[in-house]
């Protein structure tokens, strides 16, 4: 854990992540500044950048959209559908069998 480095905006909650013996790198949204990404070593790789996370959001706000509002007493499970679409990785056919409760005759 002490190799864990965290990437955010300069949001001020995430202050106190300096505190949890994890680097923090930081990118600033502000005007003027405008910094989405950053390449601190000069290699043409940038390294510091919360690309991931606003995506994230931005396909969770996207998933939720058609629901028009979700019961924060159920808002739980609806993240957990979210994360597991967007983890699952491949699509077969014995997945969706499985996933629909199909089962293969094998007479």
């Amino acid at each position: 854990m002490d190799n864990t480095t965290i990437n955010t905006d300069e949001w001020g909650a995430y202050n106190y992540l300096s505190e949890s013996q994890r680097i923090h790198l930081t990118v600033c949204h502000a005007p003027g500044k405008r910094e989405w990404a950053r390449d601190d070593d000069g290699d043409g790789i940038r390294e510091v950048h919360s690309n991931t996370i606003e995506g994230l959001w931005t396909g969770l706000r996207n998933f939720l959209r058609p629901f028009r509002g979700v019961n924060k007493k159920y808002l739980q499970q609806y993240l957990a559908m979210h994360e597991w679409a967007h983890n699952l990785k491949k699509v077969t056919l014995e997945f969706l069998r499985i996933l629909c409760g199909v089962t293969q005759n094998t007479t």
